[in-house]
């Protein structure tokens, strides 16, 4: 007997399935409050904080967002929102999955 390949389909959530997420998981998280100090620490001010608010308004994952910027390893786009070192190609090509432009401004003394 052959074994058929799921196929995955990424889309974007409605608004409507985007509330009832939003209250299935504010329901979790009175019903199993988290340990104090856990849960993720914000991302450093400027690309990073950008690219992870651009990222939740869009209702897309790590996964979904790496795979739509052709990045192999969903990895890398934690790690541009923690503000680590990551390669300059692999930011702007999260930038322009996003929607987003990077661009250089002249800094104010």
């Amino acid at each position: 007997m052959a074994k058929k390949k799921l196929q995955h389909v990424n889309r974007r959530l409605t608004k409507t399935e985007r509330a009832r997420d939003a209250r299935i998981r504010t329901a979790a998280m009175n019903d199993f409050p988290p340990k104090p100090g856990t849960g993720r620490r914000p991302s450093p001010p400027g690309i990073p904080t950008q690219i992870r608010q651009a990222r939740e308004a869009q209702g897309l994952t790590w996964y979904a967002l790496a795979k739509q910027a052709g990045i192999p390893n969903q990895a890398t786009i934690r790690e541009i929102e923690r503000g680590a070192d990551v390669k300059l190609s692999n930011v702007q090509a999260v930038a322009a999955a996003l929607g987003l432009e990077l661009g250089l401004v002249e800094a104010q003394a």
